[in-house]
């Protein structure tokens, strides 16, 4: 395995790969989302968006797609085909949406990209990370992207500290890979391709492709005195 943008995701699956461009690992993407936007970004809405959502600064909404209301979008953001952007759901600008994907309830997302069939229903925030084609997000996951202590955000890798040089970075989930409920990633973070966190997990680092990740923990039923 390597953290190679090739060996994570398919940039035939989003309309955006220009933005991979020169890029060696998927992370470096995540500073350029703006300057991208702000170069190809056009205000259109060709969806179905309901008069109860808010909208301020450029979106694009394409085709079959369709906004609930109570959705809150701040662009620059550009939504792709046949999306569902259900109820609560809040953009807060830089968010790349490709083709069939759903953003859900009361998620929230920032400074991110998300690959055809990415799927995010429920209650979960994803900010400056990549999401690749068919990844899933359970309900609750947090991506969380700043590290408490000062510092840019390094991956350990082959026994060798890949320092990338950002101050924000949450995660990179490579094509098919999964989150169960209530996952979190710790800055940094990245799942190979159809890599699979049980629910509950905390994790940090890398995680190889085609690999399951379980929480194993240990309970015991009493009976109660009252």
């Amino acid at each position: 395995m390597s953290l190679f943008v090739s060996e994570l995701l398919d940039l035939s699956q989003t309309d955006h790969a220009g933005l991979f461009e020169g890029c060696v690992y998927p992370w470096e993407a995540l500073p350029k989302i703006g300057v991208y936007l702000e170069q190809h970004l056009k205000h259109e809405n060709f969806g179905k968006i309901s008069p109860r959502t808010v909208i301020e600064g450029s979106v694009f909404v394409d085709i079959g797609t369709v906004i609930e209301p109570h959705v809150h979008i701040r662009g620059p953001v550009w939504i792709g085909k046949n999306c569902e952007i259900r109820h609560g759901a809040y953009l807060r600008g830089n968010v790349i949406v490709g083709d069939g994907c759903v953003l859900g309830n009361s998620c929230e997302f920032k400074n991110c990209v998300l690959f055809n069939e990415a799927k995010v229903p429920h209650f979960a925030y994803v900010g400056d990370s990549v999401l690749g084609y068919h990844s899933h997000l359970g309900s609750g996951v947090t991506l969380s992207n700043v590290k408490i202590t000062q510092g840019s955000i390094e991956i350990m890798f082959s026994g060798a500290k890949i320092n990338t040089g950002l101050r924000k970075f949450g995660a990179i989930l490579g094509d098919h890979a999964e989150a169960g409920c209530h996952c979190v990633l710790n800055p940094g973070s990245v799942l190979g391709r159809r890599a699979m966190l049980y629910p509950g997990v905390s994790w940090r680092g890398v995680c190889p492709p085609n690999t399951i990740v379980k929480l194993q923990q240990q309970q015991s039923i009493v009976g109660r005195m009252q």
